[in-house]
């Protein structure tokens, strides 16, 4: 399967395809508390409702989704999916054509940066309704709204969060980052920390006499500085890229500015980062698992998808919240999965959707550390907590529990800009061209931002 630098939409390539594969080996037939599917037997007696439920992915990906889908259609005689499988080149390509000809499937994936655009136009139902009547609903942060609708729920949640390695800190004496948000690290205790963990060829620090900024053979910090995960800083600030309505761009605005130029200081003028262009989403594997890099911001899904692997190879690595500048932000993501308007059964979509995204259908996915569940009971029922944490593939239960689950559902708990505004990656690729030279200091910030600010406003507006 195709893999995208944008985070968001190369994790639920990803994951939804481990999910298809995980669910069908392991057996995972249990439908949401309060679905009918749970409770009504298996019967041909009257024809059942097809749905079609479109995915990107091979022929062979397709079925491994199809085999779960089985699952669901042998647990009730209501409803029989379908699944349609497009491969990733093709698939929004696809669907506009279907879409133009009024035969688009009932419901299906939906990358992140498309739902409030399809939305918009017209062309995804209100789900609001989906959990109704049910004894958990996912976390508030995770509905894609517009005009006050909910016309998506996120297929699984992740969170940005610091990683760290305990070894380089044990070896500097200095104590482990927060994992309890209301520790926090300021940005400026991050940044003397980071010093304090930068060390050039000859063992000295920056700020000291002698450092040498060309010779450093440990990094303190990296900071990922792909364009979506910069909001955080830009909200910390007390700026943002956008309004909280997501009708007007404030990226211009003084505080969202700062933001940005002082996660480029980190490796411009505090020397404790090593450069990053924000191209690529390996920033993990470029810090942590390189054994560069003593600490390093990204998603909550690197523990599924790479630190795993590393940890059995001998990493000891521990999680914690970020730091902040004014406000403590995280950002919650996860991708789509939607229920088309030209449907005939919004009923039946959605509760093919609510079984499908039901924490026990994607098991194999939560158990490693890829996903993270959608619904609050994972969150606030410790039990539950216990089942899904307590597991050699995370970190200890009281370290992970703080900086990511209680931080997922936290006030500093924000949704990415895609779950409520439109163009986010049209805005995102223009950004990241625009910071280019940010980055390696050939201009500031400032200047970048404000010489391309019309561009980007356009940008946002969806004018190219």
């Amino acid at each position: 399967m195709k893999t995208v630098k944008k985070l968001g939409v190369g994790l639920i390539l990803t994951a939804l395809t481990m999910s298809a594969v995980g669910c069908a080996n392991n057996g995972g037939n249990t439908a949401t508390p309060g679905s009918n599917a749970a409770n009504t037997p298996a019967s041909s007696k009257e024809e059942k409702v097809k749905i079609v439920y479109s995915m990107w992915g091979s022929a062979s990906e397709g079925s491994a989704t199809q085999a779960v889908a089985d699952k669901f259609n042998a647990s009730q005689d209501r409803i029989e999916v379908e699944v349609m499988a497009i491969p990733w080149e093709n698939y929004m390509t696809k669907l506009n054509a279907l879409a133009t000809g009024g035969q688009l499937p009932d419901t299906g994936m939906l990358q992140e940066g498309g739902v409030i655009q399809w939305s918009a136009e017209g062309m995804l139902n209100d789900v609001s309704a989906m959990y109704e009547g049910s004894e958990s609903k996912p976390l508030d942060s995770l509905a894609y709204k517009y005009e006050g609708k909910t016309v998506a729920y996120a297929a699984a949640n992740e969170i940005l969060l610091l990683y760290y390695n305990k070894d380089m800190f044990d070896e500097a004496n200095v104590p482990y980052p927060p994992s309890a948000l209301d520790q926090a690290w300021t940005w400026d205790e991050f940044v003397e920390t980071a010093k304090k963990l930068t060390i050039d060829k000859n063992g000295k620090h920056p700020g000291e006499e002698g450092f040498d900024s060309q010779s450093i053979v440990q990094y303190g910090a990296s900071v990922e500085n792909l364009p979506w995960q910069l909001e955080t800083w830009a909200l910390s600030n007390g700026g943002g890229f956008y309004s909280e309505d997501g009708t007007e761009v404030r990226i211009g605005e003084d505080a969202s500015i700062e933001a940005i130029q002082k996660v480029a200081d980190l490796y411009l003028k505090d020397h404790v980062a090593p450069l990053s262009v924000g191209q690529t989403d390996d920033g993990i594997q470029r810090t942590i698992i390189a054994g560069t890099v003593a600490m390093a911001t990204n998603g909550q899904w690197n523990i599924g998808t790479s630190l795993n692997t590393a940890k059995e190879e001998g990493l000891n690595y521990g999680v914690a919240v970020l730091p902040y500048m004014k406000d403590k932000v995280t950002l919650n993501t996860g991708g789509a999965n939607v229920v088309f308007s030209q449907t005939k059964h919004p009923e039946e979509a959605m509760e093919w959707l609510k079984w499908y995204n039901s924490e026990e259908n994607n098991w194999t996915l939560i158990s490693s550390g890829i996903w993270m569940p959608t619904l609050d009971k994972w969150y606030k029922d410790e039990t539950l907590t216990r089942k899904w944490v307590e597991n050699p593939n995370f970190p200890p239960y009281d370290e992970y529990k703080s900086a990511v689950v209680d931080y997922a559902q936290s006030s500093a708990a924000r949704p990415a800009a895609w779950f409520y505004t439109n163009y986010t990656s049209d805005f995102n690729t223009l950004l990241g061209s625009v910071l280019g030279d940010v980055w390696t200091g050939k201009t500031t910030a400032k200047d970048a931002i404000t010489k391309n600010l019309d561009a980007l406003k356009a940008a946002h507006a969806g004018n190219k």
